[in-house]
């Protein structure tokens, strides 16, 4: 993506669009970080920087997987607060709301410092150089997938293998399925312009719920039996359902809580290192309910669901299994990124 493909424009300041649907915008900066270093971004230890808010499921994925592979030494982690207004996402959460490796208190500079006036959404998971302070890439489906492959490196001894050649086909027909029907679906729901547009994505999200519920009433994981990418896609927006989208974004029908195979496979994997130690509920609900302002003009958050329910027993462990395959669960969080304990 170059400068020349760019033209200025304002950022959007509301999500719904009367009368229509919601359209995603997916064009984002296809840049890789690659061994080759085919796009000039060569994998390189300690030279990027992922700026991850905890509120955003997209960028949720990002951490997930940084944790799994044991990436936290080489690729370090920003975090934004839990709310941005039309411009961007904010350091608010570090001393004097300053990135400290980055220097900036935007990640908005970030975008601006590689693409001035960037016309599109300034978004999370988001990749930085930290010598230049440009963004390289925002493309978070590939982003975990380069984690996964480019930077086999320096995973840590033990890394699952979350995304294995032979069952690759599948992955990527699974995770698409989720993406435009869950993912995506649950704000297709939220952000409908229309009564039309709302229940055509309600009947879409449920119908496929419906379907993983199924799936994964005799496996205990998505694609194979050990944990990959297809889960992980999935549980980022599972963990958001009761606390945010079931009232939030009118996604009613029954709560995730009432599904009992889809709840239990997530109680599964949010006890699964690396996966419930990057939730924190409440940046989640601060960010949903304070900045959609426009279908939550009150701002009020609220106080539910009571969320020690994710620490019960599953059950899952009998339909077998293995986690981490021929690998092991990952070291306890860094200190600096450790998330309120339920």
């Amino acid at each position: 993506m170059s400068n020349e493909t760019l033209t200025p424009s304002t950022l959007r300041p509301s999500y719904v669009e009367p009368g229509k649907d919601f359209d995603r915008d997916t064009n984002y900066i296809e840049d890789r970080i690659a061994l080759d270093g085919r796009d000039g971004w060569p994998v390189e230890p300690g030279r990027y920087r992922l700026v991850a808010a905890r509120a955003c499921p997209w960028a949720n994925r990002t951490a997930i997987v940084r944790r799994l592979l044991g990436l936290e030494r080489v690729i370090s982690l920003g975090m934004p607060g839990p709310t941005h207004d039309k411009n961007s996402w904010t350091f608010d959460l570090d001393p004097n709301g300053v990135d400290p490796v980055l220097g900036i208190e935007r990640i908005q500079q970030a975008y601006f410092a590689r693409f001035p006036d960037y016309p599109r959404g300034i978004t999370v998971p988001a990749l930085v150089d930290v010598p230049s302070g440009k963004v390289v890439t925002n493309n978070y489906p590939q982003i975990t997938l380069d984690f996964e492959t480019e930077w086999a490196d320096y995973h840590r001894p033990g890394a699952p293998d979350l995304y294995p050649v032979a069952l690759r086909a599948e992955i990527d027909e699974v995770a698409n399925l989720i993406f435009h029907d869950v993912n995506n679906g649950v704000y297709k729901c939220g952000f409908a312009g229309s009564q039309k547009s709302y229940e055509r994505a309600y009947g879409t999200l449920f119908s496929r719920l419906d379907w993983l519920e199924e799936r994964l009433t005799n496996q205990r994981y998505l694609v194979g039996d050990t944990i990959t990418e297809a889960d992980i896609r999935l549980f980022t927006t599972l963990a958001r359902f009761d606390a945010v989208y079931h009232g939030h974004f009118k996604c009613n029908r029954n709560k995730l809580s009432e599904m009992p195979v889809l709840w239990a496979y997530a109680r599964d994997l949010f006890q699964t290192p690396g996966f419930g130690d990057t939730i924190d509920f409440e940046q989640i609900k601060k960010h949903y309910y304070v900045t959609h302002s426009d279908i939550n003009p009150t701002g009020i958050v609220p106080a539910g669901p009571d969320a020690s329910g994710w620490l019960t027993a599953h059950g899952r462990e009998a339909l077998g299994g293995r986690p981490f395959g021929d690998g092991t669960p990952p070291e306890a969080p860094l200190e600096s990124e450790r998330v309120p304990a339920l």
